[in-house]
């Protein structure tokens, strides 16, 4: 079954600029639902960016998301390994503040591509980045995705693809 994995910003960017918790009860009850479903899921990593502002958002996915929902990510710390050694070899191109944050611990988005490379036939990775493959500030998401060969989309196209409106 398809596993669809969720970056922090279909959260973050959704509460703050798009569906406002108290306005957009239908695209909450939809994520809530998808995430009881076992349709979308996250990672750990995800949940400490999201639970690092003691907000609406925070408490929200406190009380709706199942206890499971963010996964493990040292599971899949040999993916990640793959991911830095392709960061690396592309430290002519990025901007030094641009690999030490996209490969820091604490931060999700390698790991995020790491989990979706540890079962690839079967996670898709959703955010809102685009690809900018010529970008040197920061390594996108989407650009590591096709480095590594993992299906990505954004949230639209998510829903689209599970036949979910709300």
């Amino acid at each position: 079954m398809k596993v669809f994995v969720v970056d922090s910003n279909f959260f973050i960017e959704a509460h703050r600029a798009i569906y406002p918790l108290d306005v957009a009860i239908g695209f909450w009850s939809k994520v809530e639902q998808l995430a009881q479903e076992g349709k979308i899921i996250s990672i750990d990593k995800v949940k400490d960016e999201l639970y690092q502002n003691n907000d609406e958002l925070k408490k929200w996915c406190q009380n709706n998301l199942p206890e499971d929902f963010f996964k493990d990510t040292d599971l899949v710390l040999p993916q990640y390994a793959k991911i830095s050694v392709w960061v690396d070899s592309k430290r002519a191109h990025f901007l030094p503040k641009a690999v030490n944050e996209f490969l820091a611990a604490d931060e999700a988005d390698a790991f995020l591509v790491a989990y979706g490379m540890a079962d690839i036939e079967n996670r898709i990775i959703v955010t809102r980045e685009v690809s900018d493959p010529k970008a040197k500030k920061r390594i996108k998401i989407p650009d590591c995705c096709l480095e590594m060969g993992v299906a990505f989309l954004n949230p639209i196209e998510m829903f689209r693809m599970l036949g979910e409106t709300f």
